[in-house]
């Protein structure tokens, strides 16, 4: 049985991920989609969240489970049993950005990385983009798996009432 990883923070989870979890999952028996801490990013959705989110979007794909990356990606893969890493590309950026960290996947676990091209019509979708659209109340439900716009607006909602109330 050939299994595959599809990382990534996935804070929110789009339909873009979706898309690439789709992929993914038609070329391997079964596809762990890892949901993993970027230290680099703070989160607006906690991994439970996040976890949950990615779930309930891809429990039509038998094939398809979901989890937390406690770790390095490359220990996790070892975990799961997993002979590949699949990744989604939107355009050259996404490609300059992960192969450096592709090549470390390589050289630390013998792991391949899969570049799988992104839907074009979603080629604009990024989680980023999508917090920042609903930060500013602008409509991001044709953007994510239903579910996920509202949890994104309920954090938001959350996180201004903490700011504001340290404000006080």
């Amino acid at each position: 049985m050939t299994v595959a990883v599809c990382p990534g923070s996935f804070d929110p989870f789009t339909l873009g991920h979706l898309d690439v979890v789709r992929r993914a999952s038609s070329l391997f028996d079964e596809v762990v989609v890892g949901v993993a801490r970027n230290s680099a990013k703070n989160a607006l959705l906690d991994p439970e969240t996040r976890v949950r989110l990615a779930s309930d979007a891809v429990a039509d794909l038998p094939n398809v489970r979901v989890d937390v990356v406690p770790g390095l990606l490359v220990d996790f893969c070892r975990e799961v049993g997993a002979r590949a890493i699949v990744k989604g590309l939107r355009g050259g950026a996404d490609l300059d950005a992960e192969s450096p960290m592709a090549l470390m996947n390589r050289h630390l676990t013998g792991v391949e990385t899969v570049f799988v091209v992104g839907d074009q019509a979603l080629a604009h979708v990024a989680s980023s983009m999508v917090k920042d659209v609903a930060r500013y109340g602008g409509p991001i439900d044709d953007l994510v798996p239903p579910g996920v716009a509202d949890a994104v607006r309920a954090a938001l909602a959350a996180l201004a009432a903490r700011t504001q109330e340290a404000g006080r």
